[in-house]
């Protein structure tokens, strides 16, 4: 039955099909990172399943039709593009934003801790004198806006964001909201 599509279909589908497999790749990669096993599996197993499909399509008529290679490759790249996307939008992983302020520093405290986030305080100096360190937790999605904020009160601060590879379970991180806690643990 496949064998009757035309072959340019098949090229399409073969795209649409890399770009689902490496978008849930990229997803069930950060699933892995934070320990979030059955997501993971169950991720994995769709991707692979996926994946077998579109490289039996490639490898089964490359002698034919060895142009439907770029169509693979394509998708690979864009999936590799939209699974980051994904991982923005869903706001899985938390990172620590540092932020070092020599003037303002209580003041962007005060203004992220108004606004909810879970922040810690220290006294510290650079080789340019004292200042204070704020360390802030903050889901991917709302890094921004913690950098916004802050500059808002102190556009001379420096800044650093990290990635957290593991945090206190006793620690509840902002949450994001609605069907993502479905993800969850």
């Amino acid at each position: 039955m496949i064998d009757t599509i035309p072959v340019w279909l098949v090229g399409v589908a073969i795209f649409v099909l890399r770009i689902i497999d490496v978008s849930m790749g990229t997803v069930r990669t950060i699933f892995v990172v934070e320990g979030r096993t059955k997501t993971a599996m169950v991720l994995g197993f769709f991707e692979v399943l996926i994946w077998v499909t579109a490289i039996a399509q490639v490898v089964g008529r490359f002698d034919d039709t060895p142009w439907l290679a770029p169509f693979y490759a394509g998708g690979f790249a864009t999936g590799v593009g939209l699974g980051m996307l994904i991982e923005r939008q869903l706001a899985l992983k938390l990172y620590v934003v540092r932020i070092l302020s020599s003037t303002h520093g209580r003041q962007i405290a005060e203004t992220l801790r108004g606004e909810g986030h879970v922040l810690a305080t220290f006294a510290g100096e650079t080789n340019t004198g004292p200042v204070n360190l704020i360390y802030v937790s903050a889901r991917g999605k709302r890094i921004r806006d913690v950098v916004d904020r802050a500059r808002a009160v102190d556009p001379d601060l420096f800044y650093l964001v990290e990635s957290a590879r593991q945090w206190s379970p006793n620690v509840n991180p902002p949450a994001s909201a609605g069907w993502r806690s479905l993800f969850r643990k």
